[in-house]
């Protein structure tokens, strides 16, 4: 039996989406048994719920502040000192280590790297740490800047960014970033309509935050009858119940959804999504091929996967209504000349098998033996 400790956190979403990704992947092998450990959650909850929600409402309402402390955090020499200040984070991983005895652990937060840090210097010998890089090619330097054994990245650019940070190349693997199995199982019906042949528009509207200028853009989306919109408004049963009074009797042909595990299938059965530029939404867009209008980009983590699309022709940045309208039009003019185009940068870059491919590479490289002792 190989045991594999996947740790992760919920500052934002992709983290714990690529940590679930990766775990379905290792469960898919015989005689493996794994599990996700947020050891944040885990050692002070009220805490943790408390700095989460304080994290939302800083790059939601304060974008400026948050890109000064994420500049700090990737230029500072001091800024890893903040992680002496987790000396009990440290002794609890310390043990959950000791307790798993795992072979080999996936992170995909860049602070269990320190944490590891901490406790190699300490004296324990440690199982084989990875390092699943949940940005894109503006990477922060805390991802890199602590040892891991390897780190799995989204792109050959970003790749090329963690070179030119002096590390290591034969430690630095071009995956993809871990998407659910959904993707690279596709079943081939699962497409969005032929635009040469309907004039139906299918548009996926994944509502982040922000009701006020989510019904705007609502409002201004729904005056076209040969659009159907599919809205995502996840708990929001408030910012539910307006939108369904707004788009009632509107030209569009709307649905509006609150939480829901469709995503995989509404990105690959809609023409585009709406939505900010996140981690997870992003990349799981480029594995769905569903070309994405970026809304809103939160300073930092989020400008490397806006650049990402745009390097690749396979996105478009529109952060108002009347924008956001004015793109749709462009992208479906012309029987969808420029979704096409879109498109084929999407499939330039998707790597829907990622997350098996990190699966099978961390499980090829382990040790006969390992697990956690002290000095």
């Amino acid at each position: 039996m190989r045991r594999i400790l996947i740790l992760s956190a919920s500052y934002g979403e992709g983290h714990n989406s690529a940590a679930r990704a990766v775990r379905a992947a290792f469960a898919e092998h015989p005689g493996v048994e794994v599990e996700i450990f947020d050891l944040f959650a885990q050692k002070a909850p009220r805490l943790d719920r408390l700095s989460r929600r304080t994290y939302l409402r800083v790059i939601n309402h304060a974008p400026r502040l948050w890109s000064s402390l994420y500049q700090w955090l990737d230029r500072s020499p001091s800024a890893p000192l903040l992680f002496r200040a987790l000396g009990g984070h440290a002794q609890l991983l310390a043990h959950t280590l000791r307790a798993r005895r795992p072979d080999a652990v996936v992170s995909t937060y860049p602070v269990y790297a320190w944490l590891f840090q901490q406790l190699r210097a300490s004296g324990y010998t440690l199982p084989p740490l990875y390092t699943v890089v949940t940005d894109a090619l503006t990477i922060n330097s805390l991802w890199y800047r602590a040892p891991s054994a390897g780190w799995f990245v989204t792109d050959g650019a970003s790749a090329a960014f963690l070179h030119r940070a002096r590390v290591p190349a034969a430690q630095v693997h071009v995956s993809g970033f871990p998407v659910a199995a959904a993707f690279a199982d596709r079943d081939p019906t699962l497409q969005p309509p032929d635009p040469t042949r309907t004039r139906q528009r299918r548009i996926l509207y994944m509502i982040n935050s922000g009701r006020t200028r989510a019904l705007e853009t609502a409002k201004v989306l729904t005056r076209w009858s040969n659009w159907q919109i599919t809205f995502t408004v996840g708990r929001d049963e408030i910012l539910k119940q307006r939108l369904a009074q707004l788009v009632r009797g509107a030209p569009a042909r709307c649905e509006i959804l609150g939480w829901t595990d469709r995503i995989p299938e509404l990105l690959m059965t809609h023409h585009v999504v709406i939505s900010k530029a996140g981690g997870a939404t992003t990349q799981e867009s480029i594995a769905a091929l569903c070309p994405m209008i970026v809304n809103q980009v939160v300073p930092g983590q989020e400008e490397g996967n806006w650049q990402l699309l745009r390097s690749h022709q396979a996105g478009a940045l529109a952060e108002t209504p009347s924008a956001i309208s004015q793109t749709l039009h462009t992208v479906f003019a012309h029987e969808g000349a420029r979704w096409r185009e879109m498109r084929a940068g999407l499939r330039r870059l998707a790597r829907p098998t990622a997350a098996r491919d990190i699966a099978t590479q961390v499980l090829a490289a382990l040790p006969q033996l390992s697990g956690l002792t002290h000095a």
